[in-house]
């Protein structure tokens, strides 16, 4: 059998494995059994975004950790930062998130962190799954008279707003300011709102009414379209656009222009760095992040590292290098004096933070950085023999990347999941990058099928 745990959870489609309410249960029954000491009962929260599925798991996790004597604390819709951050506030064993994140409404998955808010370590991935595929379950269930409780809190979302508010800068008002938010309708449908009208903004809100089936459905991070005209109908100071499970955003300036990820991470390094706040004069992102941000970051004098793809990847690496941001463009950004992970609502409200303090309107702000034209090809391959041991392979990457120089960057790896090999360039035209990729992607072609 196959691993259950992917580079995020457990995630697929609802209703068919390893997304059943079987297997909920025993992912449960694993988690609560690993967490049991002698002389203390465990409890674990549990959140979920507004998936239709999600009443389905949230039920069948209950009955497997109150199965095995632990307590659960059910709170609701909850972004995925939320429940990291209500994990320790409230003093739990554990935090499970019931939410596919930015995936259609059909997906669903199973997230997890420990009691310091960290999402688990692939040793304790494969310690739930080894007692999962073992069969051995079933020996390990409570009694009957220590079976666990179940119980509803009502005050998680409260708990949240407060520790955001405590993300600002004391005496720093956003009364009046003109505020456009699109809530993917989904886990921060209630949470966002709440928030900035408490904080006397302006506040027009798009998506924050879920029906099990419109999540992220043409609307959220992924799509900000619609948030853009809108934030130019209402002549907005900014909009901001969350993803399903609350733990990323793309920004939209006064202009409509949409701001990406990397450069929210480049005005909010740069202002941290003049603040002295930086630590290390460092930040840590993907390889995926445009080449443009490398080239601010050398201008501005700050130190970039690169990981794999994937936001705990580079959380490792900010914790082993004591980095305070890093994250990645698709909006992700941790910010590490804050939170232990990725939370939209957060990350922007360090952005409108910065457009107070500086008092610049984010299109000004944005122009912190220059975005290279980027081209990805996909190239499905029959084989994945090594790239560095492949000559032709070497030898025309090893063209391109001495024809582009100092203007662009070229990145060829093997996709995890499926037979196909990415091909990434980003060049100084939109010509010359596309004409470069497809010279690298036909050799890949020919080599590896």
């Amino acid at each position: 059998m196959g691993r259950l745990f992917g580079t995020d959870g457990v995630r697929g489609v609802a209703n068919k494995y390893p997304i059943t309410a079987d297997m909920a249960m025993q992912i449960g029954q694993a988690v609560a059994y690993m967490l049991k000491k002698e002389g203390h009962r465990p409890k674990i929260v549990i959140g979920k975004d507004t998936r239709l599925s999600g009443y389905m798991l949230e039920n069948a996790l209950v009955a497997g950790i109150c199965s095995m004597g632990t307590d659960v604390i059910l709170v609701g819709p909850m972004s995925t930062p939320g429940i990291a951050f209500l994990t320790t506030n409230m003093d739990a064993d554990a935090g499970i998130v019931i939410s596919a994140s930015h995936n259609h409404y059909e997906d669903n998955g199973i997230k997890i962190f420990f009691k310091n808010g960290f999402k688990l370590t692939d040793e304790e991935e494969l310690k739930i799954e080894n007692m999962i595929f073992s069969k051995e379950l079933p020996a390990l269930l409570s009694p009957s008279k220590e079976l666990g409780r179940a119980f509803r809190e009502e005050d998680a979302s409260g708990r949240y707003i407060v520790f955001l508010k405590h993300s600002l800068p004391k005496n720093l008002s956003l009364e009046g300011l003109k505020i456009v938010i699109d809530c993917a309708n989904g886990a921060t449908y209630k949470v966002a709102p709440i928030l900035l009208r408490e904080m006397r903004t302006k506040l027009t809100a798009l998506n924050v009414n879920p029906d099990g089936q419109n999540i992220n459905l043409n609307c959220g991070a992924l799509h900000p379209e619609n948030l853009a005209k809108k934030v130019l109908e209402t002549s907005a100071d900014i909009g901001l656009a969350f993803d399903g499970d609350g733990d990323r955003f793309i920004a939209v300036d006064e202009k409509g222009d949409i701001v990406s990820g990397d450069k929210i991470i480049a005005i909010c390094a740069k202002n941290m760095k003049e603040e002295g706040i930086l630590k290390n004069n460092l930040v840590v992102t993907t390889v995926m992040s445009n080449f443009g941000l490398a080239i601010a970051f050398k201008d501005m004098g700050i130190e970039h590292v690169k990981t794999k793809v994937g936001d705990r990847y580079v959380l490792e690496e900010m914790i082993k290098r004591d980095a305070v941001i890093g994250g990645e463009d698709s909006g992700h950004i941790i910010f590490h004096e804050h939170h232990t992970t990725g939370d939209g609502i957060l990350s922007a409200l360090q952005l409108i933070a910065i457009m107070k303090k500086e008092n610049k309107p984010l299109s000004e702000l944005s122009k912190i950085m220059k975005i290279f034209p980027q081209v990805m090809i996909n190239v499905e391959v029959s084989k994945k023999d090594p790239l560095e041991e492949i000559v032709d392979i070497k030898n025309v990457i090893a063209e391109v990347e001495k024809e582009l120089g100092d203007e662009g960057r070229v990145l060829v790896r093997y996709s995890g999941t499926q037979s196909v090999c990415r091909v990434m360039v980003e060049g100084p035209t939109q010509k010359d990058t596309e004409k470069f990729a497809n010279k690298i992607s036909d050799v890949v072609r020919e080599k590896l099928n």
